[in-house]
């Protein structure tokens, strides 16, 4: 099934007609036998629009509810499985109440496009993303609700729904668009003469750029070349130098004159790059073209004339404005120029207009050869001075040598430095050899010497075959060595692209290293990549490398254009036409870059929300059944107590009061472990280090579990350990607790500490059912307990706790196998030396520097700092046991 049809009716501002024209278009349609149905419209007690839905199909709505209130949206399942051939869809740009199928009404209107349904819809000027911030600065407001242009201009039909802005008012004052309450307010504000015929021109423009594109869409599949003079439209053509401003200005004073009309600024380099164009001047020109409102384009072409012409008939140009030579009279041997060839080239349908200018005739530099750029300054020097100096000095020798060598052997050596001379300097120093050795050997060497004349026809025809020869050979070795040249080129272009579509495909590369990588290949002083938000915005700088990046690409020497509100601006030389080539390619993988990263900021950011919010979900959980299951012991034991109707026992008293002491201690810790992993995920944990033996402290630790549950073997002579006496307590009790756990009755838990280097090694073993190996990193895990645990068994935070804050201190915990069943867990601890020196110095929560705590217990302050006041809400701090 193909993808259907979309229409949009587009309006400049509410009540124009929009939703009325669109109802209209469905009862044709129906008339003529087409199944039309009503998606969506809102009439908004529009009178006249309420009853143009009589008489069509309405799909019923999708009911919702948010916060407390009743909304109706459009149901997308409803209409795809109604499956009509047109649905009306109203309010393109639409923001859905939360909990709909899509957060935006367009994202309906695609599904329903894609399931091969066309949709009829409206949407006004001022939803159009791109807009948004000149629609503000027109009336004010800010459009919350917005759709971007593409979903619009992909549409397959665009029709404009215009109203002049008097009767738009006058339907206002009439009360056929708002309640008459809000008549004054409207009229007055948004409804101004001012705002409403600023949108209404903002919507013309933008359906004549519409229509603009479906008409280049249609010259281009029928290939017409001639211009169609639907548009004014002025292509400036610029050649860097200081009269540009004089015809840029003078081409914004001609598109004024008709409305609508647009300016075309280009400047056409050669693609070997040689240039006599200041980039200063020319970043000056794009600035001023850009504030008159045109656009500025930058063409590569060898045939000046036949380039601007080419771009001319491309854009579909009306008028070319070129100024007046700047060549000097006897400059004209070397062509008619570029502004007669183009009035000449033209034809009918582009007028041509040369401008007067104040450096009219004032002289250009002679053409530049092309090689000069190839091959160098120097060995350019010296192409010259073996093809014109060396072939007099062997004139000389020849002449002075009493042994003739003969015509022929004298023609050889000349023409060696004719080759000479083209490897050296290319085509013209070669060139000019060949005709300087051809007078040389005419009046030395062919009879009659010393004259101009030869008397042996085959002496003619030897120097003719002679300069022949020696053309055909400087033009050989000169093409050898430009296409030596180009295959170099390439060969670094390709290894340069090939760098970065290897980056690309591995994701590598930052965004820095690839700047660097810009600054290193084109020998840059320094490369900024610069963004703004929108045309009147500052640039910014998204990244940059080198001493004194530019703050904006009219700065630099070389700025590359990304899209409309990108470029990377380059300082410290000015690059040919070719390099411009592979800096494109850079520019665009620095895009890629910069969006890669922020990609994955936003997808870390992401990560991090629902992180978040599973641990949230996980703690509602353990709220609404785990912390509930202890408060409803104590709860029924409180109530058995007060109870008057029974006679308690001392026994049933004691047993109820064991009860409500078990669930409090339950329930303490619970909270405790809440409390502890909300400071791990959020980094408050500030562990103070100090030395301490672990028999000290492990003990301790037991506190919470049966004696008989546990067995100790801790020696005396370990080393002593640096940690928080607090964390470590806290951490030994959670795997303790949860080793006992899961212990079969009968079978201790094994509390074992050994030296291994410089570590200690605390290991709890248990004779439990074990971890699978997938498992054992997944029971660190906030929320997780593995295998069949009863649900009041906790909430599956202890060993996430234990290992966060064994972490802290520099330590780790992990899980192994016991050897003949049952699972170990194993903490290291960083062992103290004798040679380790002083006593750490720690920093308390206010950020005081001072000795380690040496004190004892398991109060709040013996020896962590959390940030904030979390600590002292702690209860499990509180009491004498580890917990």
């Amino acid at each position: 099934m193909g993808r259907g049809k979309l229409r949009i009716y587009l309006g400049a501002a509410p009540g124009v007609g929009k939703t009325y024209a669109m109802l209209s278009e469905g009862h044709r349609r129906v008339e003529r036998g087409a199944d039309c149905v009503v998606g969506f419209v809102e009439h908004h007690g529009r009178p006249r629009t309420e009853v143009m839905l009589h008489g069509l199909e309405q799909v019923p709505r999708n009911a919702l509810s948010y916060r407390g209130a009743a909304f109706t949206e459009m149901d997308v399942d409803a209409v795809l499985a109604r499956r009509p051939a047109i649905a009306l869809v109203d309010e393109l740009a639409h923001t859905n109440v939360p909990g709909s199928r899509n957060a935006k009404r367009w994202q309906d209107v695609e599904e329903l496009l894609r399931a091969g349904v066309d949709v009829v819809s409206t949407v006004n000027i001022q939803h159009l993303e791109s807009l948004g911030d000149v629609v503000e600065s027109i009336t004010g407001v800010r459009q919350r609700e917005t759709v971007p242009d593409e979903v619009v201009r992909r549409a397959d039909q665009i029709e404009l729904v215009d109203m002049s802005p008097q009767a738009l008012r006058r339907r206002m004052a009439h009360g056929n668009i708002y309640q008459s309450d809000k008549v004054d307010a409207a009229l007055s504000n948004y409804f101004r003469p001012g705002n409403l015929t600023a949108l209404r021109e903002l919507a013309l423009l933008w359906v004549a750029d519409r229509a603009d594109e479906y008409l280049q869409q249609y010259r281009g599949e029928h290939d017409i070349r001639s211009t169609w003079q639907a548009r004014e439209r002025i292509v400036v053509g610029l050649t860097g130098g200081p009269e540009g401003r004089t015809l840029i200005r003078r081409a914004s004073r001609m598109a004024a004159k008709g409305s609508g009309s647009e300016i075309l600024a280009v400047y056409i380099a050669r693609s070997d790059g040689l240039t006599a164009a200041s980039p200063k001047e020319l970043a000056v020109q794009r600035t001023l073209v850009e504030d008159l409102g045109g656009t500025f384009h930058h063409v590569i072409g060898d045939n000046i004339p036949d380039a601007l012409l080419a771009f001319a008939r491309g854009v579909n140009a009306t008028q070319i404005v070129l100024g007046s030579s700047r060549r000097k009279a006897w400059q004209y041997v070397f062509g008619p120029g570029v502004g007669a060839t183009v009035a000449r080239d033209s034809g009918p349908d582009l007028d041509v207009h040369i401008v007067t200018h104040e450096e009219v005739a004032r002289g250009r530099s002679l053409p530049v050869v092309r090689s000069a750029a190839r091959l160098g300054r120097p060995r350019i020097i010296a192409g010259w001075v073996v093809g014109m100096v060396f072939p007099a000095l062997l004139a000389v020798l020849l002449t002075h040598v009493h042994a003739d060598p003969g015509l022929a052997n004298e023609m050889l050596l000349f023409l060696s430095l004719t080759v000479a001379a083209a490897l050296l300097g290319g085509l013209y120093p070669a060139l000019a050899s060949a005709a300087f050795g051809s007078l040389l050997l005419n009046y030395y060497f062919a009879p009659p010497v010393h004259r101009f004349t030869i008397s042996d026809p085959k002496n003619i025809v030897a120097i003719a075959v002679f300069f022949g020869v020696a053309v055909s050979v400087a033009s050989v070795v000169d093409l050898a060595a430009r296409r030596t040249h180009q295959a170099a080129r390439l060969r670094a272009e390709s290894e340069i692209l090939s760098f970065l579509a290897g980056s690309v495909l591995r994701g590598e590369t930052t965004l820095d290293a690839l700047l660097e990588r810009v600054r290193e290949t084109f020998a840059m002083e320094s490369v900024a990549l610069l963004e703004r938000g929108s045309d009147v915005e500052p640039w910014r700088p998204a990244g940059s490398v080198g001493p004194s990046p530019v703050g904006r690409p009219e700065e630099a020497d070389v700025d590359m254009p990304i899209g409309d509100h990108m470029a990377l601006a380059l300082s410290g030389r000015v690059l040919p036409a070719e390099d411009r080539r592979v800096l494109g390619a850079f520019a665009a993988q620095a895009a890629v870059v910069l969006d890669r990263q922020r990609l994955v900021g936003e997808a870390e950011e992401a990560r991090r929300l629902a992180e978040g919010n599973r641990i949230r979900t996980a703690l509602l959980a353990a709220v609404s059944h785990d912390l509930r299951t202890p408060l409803a012991s104590i709860k029924a034991s409180v109530s058995s107590l007060r109870s008057d109707d029974v006679d308690w026992s001392e026994e049933d008293r004691a047993e109820l009061l064991e009860g409500i002491e078990d669930g409090a201690d339950r329930l303490d810790h619970l909270v405790g472990n809440l409390l502890d992993m909300s400071r791990l995920q959020t980094g408050t944990v500030t562990p103070l280090i100090r030395e301490i033996d672990v028999d000290e402290v492990v003990p301790m630790a037991l506190g919470g579990v049966a004696q008989d549950s546990v067995e100790l073997d801790v020696p005396e002579t370990l080393p002593m350990v640096a940690v928080d006496p607090g964390l470590l307590e806290r951490t030994v009790a959670n795997v303790v607790e949860n080793a006992v756990k899961y212990s079969p009755a009968g079978e201790p838990v094994l509390v074992a500490a050994s030296f291994l280097g410089d570590r200690v090694e605390v290991r709890v073993v248990d004779r439990g059912p074990g971890v699978p190996d997938e498992a054992k990193d997944r029971i660190f895990a906030p929320f997780q307990r593995h295998g069949d645990a009863p649900r009041g068994a906790g909430v599956g935070l202890g060993l996430a706790v234990a290992r966060g804050f064994a972490e802290a201190m520099d330590g780790t915990l992990t899980a192994e196998d016991t050897p003949g069943g049952g699972l170990t867990m194993v903490l290291t601890l960083r062992a103290v030396t004798r040679d380790s020196g002083p006593a750490p110095v720690t920093v308390d929560g206010a950020g005081r520097a001072g000795p380690a705590d040496t004190g004892t217990g398991t109060g709040p302050g013996n020896g962590t700092a959390v940030a904030g006041d979390l600590m002292d809400l702690d209860p499990i701090r509180q009491k004498a046991g580890p917990q």
